[in-house]
């Protein structure tokens, strides 16, 4: 870019000399051939610079495209990396907006604003310096509206950026807003909420629209001084140009070029104040890009000790977390769990169940206590290989808009697809499989529509088999399931469990019949925990009791 441009600002100076050239020759009567010679050249240095400004593009737009790409890149990996905490304090379309909002405004600032401002600096001082040569008056007078105008267009940058903030935020919590309730949607029309919405929608724009109107304001106040700055210039130029040509100082040919070099100052202003416009914007989306790549994950990658091999031994020795200061979730749970057998967490909502497990995934890491996998503290291992250890299942399924395979094996093209249709057929999928009708090809819609909550629950459970993990948790896997469908997904999570450890969360009770051990929690404290057969032959026990409640018929 930086050879082109200067290829470009030579042309620039060129042509109206060439120009200039001309004008003098025909007006004095010079001769045909010369002239001819100089209208070709005239044609043939405009043809040469729309052909730099169309390779000027091109490289331009490549440039911004791998940087933005690169940054968008490295702002989802960051991402990913960040605790769950992070996640839960940001809606998903406020981090759409800054992956994807901020990158998009700092394209031009990666393609063209150093290569631009520098190069239309140069042009700017070329074209000075022409003007001097041709009369000192003149340079000096262009000199100072150039000066004032780049002056005032700096000044204006310092007091805009802050708005322009201010509008970058605006467009985040604004698509904030459209991603939560385009995800509610069908509670939203169930419950006749639509005006609601309509109206909250409504306010946030027009706090969007306040703070746009501001910072453009200031866009627009730097595009008016640098052009009224200009206009007066202009109109100087002339001034002295007529004043110098009656006295015969000037040519008709060097008003031209006087006039020419006039208006060859204001479009590298106009393009350096545009750059300057742009980087308002460019500082706003840097700030709060520096600020999302700045935040820290609160769960630490460990230094690398080895988990051991085949089904992980699990420990939870004193372990304390909550989400907020003052509201324990989990209070000294210490519970120790062989290799190879099963525990069933039981209790009321809000009890701690799912919150323990997804310290064992360090999702979050306790405030107090040790969480050891295998006998390992977890925070000793690298968290890619605590994660590839374990697999999860949750009611909520995430089907991708991809095909089965893809679905199945979370687009890992190494996994044959004999394994898959193994897979499938120990879960009993294989006759659905034969149906489809571009078996493991077939597209999958958004958000899994047109399966069933069974099929999409046996399927998640396929891809953990694929996954091979050595520690299973289930999360309420069945908790919307009707009975008949609830059997094919009990069957499939029995193949799941075999040969490794697991843990079921489970509020209904039948869900954990292939538990070995229960835990009942209450008020995120061990209430109690022991064998499961042990436990239901105790009358006195909290379990006997929650199963002879789980066992009342309901009236008719």
């Amino acid at each position: 870019m930086a050879v082109i441009l200067i290829g470009t600002i030579c042309l620039q100076v060129l042509t109206p000399l060439v120009a200039s050239h001309f004008i003098d020759q025909a007006t004095s009567g010079g001769n045909l051939r010369d002239l001819i010679f100089l209208a070709l050249l005239s044609m043939g240095l405009a043809l040469v610079g729309q052909g730099l400004a169309v390779a000027e593009t091109y490289v331009a737009e490549n440039v911004s495209w791998a940087a933005t790409n690169a940054l968008r890149a490295d702002l989802v990996a960051h991402l990913l990396r960040l605790d769950a905490t992070f996640h839960t304090a940001h809606t998903p379309g406020e981090l759409i907006e800054r992956v994807d909002g901020d990158v998009a405004t700092l394209a031009r600032f990666f393609s063209r604003f150093v290569v631009y401002v520098l190069g239309n600096g140069i042009l700017l001082v070329g074209v000075l310096g022409l003007l001097y040569h041709v009369d000192w008056r003149v340079g000096l007078g262009m000199s100072a509206f150039v000066l004032l105008a780049l002056i005032a267009m700096l000044r204006i940058h310092a007091v805009a950026t802050p708005s322009w903030a201010a509008d970058r935020q605006a467009s985040a919590d604004f698509f904030g807003f459209l991603g939560e309730y385009i995800a509610g949607l069908q509670d939203i029309r169930s419950s006749g909420a639509g005006a609601f919405v309509l109206r909250r929608c409504a306010e946030v724009m027009r706090s969007w629209l306040a703070v746009t109107r501001k910072a453009q304001m200031w866009g627009y106040g730097m595009s008016a001084t640098s052009q009224g700055l200009f206009a007066l210039g202009t109109a100087v130029a002339f001034a002295l140009s007529a004043m110098l040509f009656k006295e015969g100082t000037l040519t008709i040919g060097t008003v031209y070029l006087i006039f020419q070099c006039t208006e060859m100052l204001r479009q590298p202003t106009e393009q350096i104040r545009n750059e300057v416009q742009d980087l308002q914007q460019a500082d706003a989306s840097m700030i709060r890009i520096e600020s999302l790549l700045g935040t820290v994950s609160r769960v630490i990658d460990g230094p690398g000790a080895a988990l051991p091999p085949g089904p992980l031994a699990v420990e939870l020795d004193g372990v304390s977390f909550s989400y907020a200061e003052d509201a324990p979730t989990l209070r000294d749970i210490s519970v120790s769990l062989a290799p190879g057998r099963v525990l069933g967490v039981v209790g009321r909502t809000g009890s701690g169940k799912t919150t323990l497990t997804r310290l064992l995934l360090r999702f979050y890491d306790p405030q107090a206590g040790v969480v050891r996998l295998g006998g390992v503290d977890l925070r000793e291992v690298r968290l890619a290989a605590v994660r590839s250890r374990i697999g999860l299942v949750t009611q909520e399924v995430h089907l991708f808009h991809a095909s089965i395979r893809d679905n199945l094996t979370l687009f890992d093209e190494s996994v044959p697809d004999e394994r898959i249709s193994s897979v499938l057929d120990t879960l009993g999928l294989a006759d659905w499989l034969r149906e489809l009708p571009h078996g493991l090809d077939t597209l999958l819609l958004p958000d899994g529509a047109g399966l069933s909550a069974g099929q999409a629950q046996v399927l998640a459970c396929a891809r953990i088999l694929l996954h091979d993990p050595d520690l299973v948790i289930l999360d309420e896997a069945s908790s919307r399931l009707d009975p008949a469908t609830d059997q094919l997904v009990q069957a499939a999570l029995g193949q799941l469990l075999k040969g490794r450890t697991g843990i079921i969360v489970a509020h209904r009770l039948a869900t954990i019949a292939y538990a070995d051990d229960i835990l009942v929690l209450e008020d995120g404290q061990v209430r109690e925990y022991g064998s499961r057969l042990a436990l239901a032959a105790d009358p006195t026990s909290r379990f006997a009791e929650l199963l002879r409640v789980a066992t009342v018929e309901v009236p008719l």
